[in-house]
């Protein structure tokens, strides 16, 4: 069974960081990215596609790629283009495989986000056509030189009756190396404790305690999008120094739309107090005839959220779940923890 965090990535990306806004801002001829930093350095591409997509079908499917960077650069603007049936793409950079394979092919959602190396970390999400990304001053990914990448992309073609292409196509752009303070990473924080009963309304609100041998005190955390289904109407975000508070509001999009969530950015990002974590409620109102749980399709919920912080403590995978006896928060990988981890990917 496809891995627990498929469709986290159903939602768009954070937008161009450095400001404190909730979405971007349109210009007349509705470009979404029009108040972006412009682009800027050397441009490395990569594509994937096009495939044809039968009426129906969904799937997700992977390509390797090594860059023709010569040296090792710091990536610090992404500009992400996806076709009409492509829904969602997640951009990693793999410095675990060494075999290019640019035909797609199919492959295990975040199978690398959850491996005890952490050597295939996601940098990028993202749902937009057309999505610009920027991070914050300073900050940036580093790239060996010919860089592997990895590009996994969940398509859907949802006519009844014409084929239709998926592709997509990514570039990056390196920022002066002297410029560059901090790496970037990614963390996920959700839980799978979803029940939705035909019918009704439905509100999951939890605690997550960030674990002890994790340090976000001193981070900045400068970007964060929450993440349901089509039943979803709404996800907010609190942290605490504990699950009695005091509660910060640092995610709350009035309106939230599940299918272009907003991010919200803030300058220059916000912590964790050590021992604290994240108070989290999603809601859903189910229109449909049957009970929907936690899952990756179309036809399953989700309650999650992602954030993009510096300095890099690497990618996380964490879960809070009241599934096992006390509750459960654990971030993954964590080799200490391996089992758990293992059960968590095989289990969703």
């Amino acid at each position: 069974m496809r891995r627990l965090l498929l469709v986290l990535a159903l939602a768009a990306v954070f937008v161009a960081c450095g400001k404190d806004n909730s979405a971007t801002t349109p210009d007349s001829a509705g470009n979404p990215n029009a108040d972006a930093p412009p682009l800027s350095g050397t441009p490395y591409t990569v594509t994937w596609g096009p495939i044809t997509v039968q009426p129906g079908v969904e799937d997700t499917q992977c390509i390797w790629v090594k860059l023709n960077n010569a040296t090792a650069i710091k990536v610090h603007q992404l500009d992400n283009s996806l076709g009409p049936t492509s829904h969602h793409l997640i951009v990693y950079k793999d410095d675990m495989d060494t075999t290019e394979q640019t035909t797609p092919i199919d492959c295990q959602p975040f199978v690398g986000a959850l491996n005890t190396t952490g050597m295939i970390a996601p940098i990028a999400i993202t749902q937009k056509k057309q999505d610009e990304i920027t991070l914050p001053d300073g900050v940036a990914y580093t790239f060996a030189a010919n860089q592997m990448v990895k590009l996994e992309l969940h398509y859907i073609n949802s006519s009844d009756s014409d084929p239709m292409p998926a592709n997509a196509t990514v570039t990056f752009y390196d920022a002066d190396p002297a410029t560059i303070q901090n790496e970037a990473s990614v963390l996920f924080t959700g839980s799978p404790d979803v029940d939705i009963q035909a019918g009704q309304m439905a509100t999951l609100h939890e605690y997550f305690t960030v674990p002890s041998d994790i340090d976000l005190s001193t981070s900045h955390i400068f970007g964060i999008t929450g993440h349901e289904h089509h039943y979803g109407t709404g996800v907010q975000v609190n942290v605490a120094p504990a699950s009695t508070g005091p509660f910060t509001a640092v995610y709350n999009p009035d309106p939230f739309v599940w299918s272009e969530p907003a991010t919200q950015t803030s300058t220059p990002g916000f912590g964790i107090p050590q021992g604290g974590g994240f108070d989290f409620t999603c809601t859903w109102t189910n229109t449909g005839s049957t009970e929907v749980k936690f899952g990756e399709s179309a036809t399953d919920e989700m309650c999650f959220f992602w954030m993009y912080y510096y300095p890099s403590q690497g990618s996380k995978v964490c879960v809070h779940t009241d599934q096992f006896g006390g509750g459960l928060d654990i971030c993954c990988p964590d080799p200490s923890q391996q089992t758990i981890c293992n059960y968590i990917s095989q289990k969703f």
